[in-house]
């Protein structure tokens, strides 16, 4: 297709040589692209790339515009060319990144700013649904707990251990009621379904303690763009970027004032994670709370390790570290196919 004198290509993502003219580009902007996206387009200029953009679900990513053709319209011809492959996908809403001076650009074509991390990043959204909608989706699910002061945690669980109980039993206790966000990016050994059920199954026994799906705004793709940016300034930007939409949008509707995490002396990006929340939250008028691990026999009790245990087949150390609702389903059949995979 051409638009006036630009040409519009689909990029085969599979050609090695197209893939790395797109790379190129890309790096004059400061981006990088790795190619695991799900379409690519590029606009050409008598053969030479002149625009970009991809696309990796519902998000918006590596849009570039050449600088000597920047106001010409290109931008709005990337991102509606983006949006419509993404409507053929099925996805009716649409999350983009820009650089926080280049929003502006991108509002003017009906995205709405979700929040900004710093000079890092910002996060733009339009379509169908949006983040107002998500907090109220949350709001209703957390309807039923009791009133007063609200904690909330969020959690991964892969799998749910003795230590995530401890911190969010912690957290049930010292407050009214506690909202457990559970990341839904399903990219752990253990599927979200399973996540999900045996963290709610793990709490059973509390009242005042709601366990939810986190959704597409609490550690997800949206929310941690590792391909903005590169080396600690991803870190920064993904990190700084979550806790900022947590403070600023999340947390006020749904009435948290202060969240609980688990000290981490193993994972650099979740100890990042941490040091972010305990500098944005504040600054919003929201608690931070780290709490100490559980320790089993003078071993702190992590995911990781009951992971480890498992490939050990160590089954009377992992009695030891996970609820027995866990245990009941690592030791049934239907957990087969990912101890395998572990």
């Amino acid at each position: 297709m051409e638009w006036g004198n630009i040409e519009k290509r689909v990029v085969n993502l599979k050609n090695s040589a197209e893939v790395e003219e797109v790379r190129k580009f890309l790096a004059q902007f400061n981006l990088s692209f790795d190619g695991t996206v799900d379409y690519t387009l590029a606009f050409y200029r008598d053969e030479i790339l002149v625009a970009t953009g991809s696309l990796l679900g519902e998000v918006l990513r590596n849009i570039a515009i050449d600088e000597s053709l920047q106001g010409e319209g290109l931008t709005s011809q990337v991102v509606s060319g983006l949006m419509s492959e993404a409507a053929r996908r099925g996805f009716y809403h649409y999350f983009l990144y820009t650089k926080p001076e280049k929003a502006h650009l991108f509002s003017a074509l009906g995205f709405q700013k979700v929040a900004q991390a710093d000079s890092y990043a910002a996060l733009l959204e339009t379509g169908l649904g949006s983040i107002d909608t998500y907090c109220r989706e949350i709001a209703t699910a957390t309807a039923h707990l009791p009133a007063g002061p609200r904690a909330a945690l969020v959690v991964n669980c892969n799998p749910f251990t003795l230590g995530h109980q401890a911190v969010i039993a912690k957290a049930a206790r010292e407050n009214a009621a506690v909202i457990v966000l559970v990341v839904s990016e399903d990219k752990s050994l253990f599927p979200f379904e399973v996540r999900l059920r045996l963290i709610k199954e793990g709490l059973a026994g509390y009242s005042n303690i709601a366990v939810v799906p986190g959704g597409k705004y609490i550690v997800s793709a949206a929310t941690f763009p590792g391909y903005f940016t590169k080396g600690q300034q991803t870190v920064a930007a993904q990190t700084r970027l979550d806790a900022t939409i947590f403070a600023s949008r999340i947390a006020p509707k749904l009435g948290i004032a202060v969240r609980y995490v688990g000290d981490e002396p193993y994972c650099p990006v979740t100890n990042a994670y941490n040091q972010a929340l305990q500098e944005i939250l504040p600054a919003n008028g929201i608690e931070v709370r780290v709490m100490p691990r559980l320790a089993v026999e003078g071993e702190a009790v992590s995911a990781s390790r009951v992971r480890e245990l498992i490939r050990q087949e160590q089954w009377d150390a992992i009695r030891l570290l996970v609820p027995d609702s866990t245990y009941r389903y690592l030791t049934s059949p239907e957990a087969a196919s990912i101890l395998a995979g572990i």
